[in-house]
């Protein structure tokens, strides 16, 4: 990245040069929004860091954790920091899903995660066995099969991760699956959501999903209010709405 790009790129999130990761992680959560709206839009995700960035940087709109995780190692890197990419396999529930679902980073040893959606605003020690506050909750590393390590949010595991380091080129078919498959938790609906000071805001295909204190509401948006809300709540400027019949084009 040139001096310019990470100059603009903490601009995006509000951070200085000098801010520690910790600061950077938590700017970067309540700044950029997790979000698969490129699918719905026929746009086709690359592992390019230069793509990413400019993604996020200058058309101020967000991504999954591939394009999430892989910009902010490239933010990351240019700071002078140590960045290693690591693959998890999520916990949707008791089973595991198939590697390389999700990507996170290794930041001078520490877990730091960005593209999850819901997790730990700081880093996590990956050292540490024990319980670690967070401003999202409480968090466990717990040891698991063949070196990987489990990681919980408020006593529920939330992903396998690997300590293998990667490169982000090892995670391109599995982003293609998630941006082509019907499987693909990804191709079943557009979705934005970001934290809030007391809780979480999420548009989930037409229904907006607020959540304060705890206390969740929700209500069905028409295709204008649509626009209004990636718009309003997630800083996305939308032309047209992202539909589920885009993700049809060929990639």
């Amino acid at each position: 990245m040139t001096p310019e790009a990470v100059d603009a790129y903490l601009s995006r999130i509000g951070a200085a040069r000098t801010a520690p990761v910790a600061d950077l992680q938590e700017l970067h959560l309540r700044a950029v929004p997790f979000e698969n709206l490129g699918i719905h839009l026929g746009e086709r995700i690359v592992l390019d860091e230069d793509a990413l960035v400019a993604k996020i940087v200058e058309r101020r709109r967000g991504g999954f954790c591939y394009e999430l995780n892989g910009a902010f190692a490239a933010l990351l890197r240019a700071l002078g920091h140590e960045v290693e990419f690591l693959a998890a396999r999520v916990h949707p529930g008791d089973a595991l899903t198939a590697p390389f679902e999700h990507v996170a980073l290794r930041v001078d040893g520490a877990l730091v995660d960005v593209g999850f959606g819901e997790f730990a605003f700081r880093p996590l020690r990956l050292d540490v066995r024990t319980d670690q506050t967070d401003p999202a909750g409480t968090f466990r590393v717990v040891d698991a099969d063949g070196g990987d390590v489990d990681v919980l949010m408020d006593g529920e595991p939330r992903y396998r991760l690997e300590q293998r380091p990667r490169s982000l080129s090892d995670f391109g078919p599995m982003c293609w699956y998630q941006q082509t498959s019907p499987d693909s938790r990804f191709t079943r609906g557009p979705l934005a959501s970001l934290p809030t000071a007391t809780g979480r805001v999420t548009v989930s295909g037409n229904r907006l999903i607020t959540t304060e204190g705890g206390r969740k509401s929700e209500r069905e948006l028409t295709g204008a209010e649509l626009l209004d809300a990636y718009r309003g709540l997630f800083g996305i400027g939308l032309d047209a709405l992202p539909t589920l019949s885009a993700r049809a084009i060929a990639l």
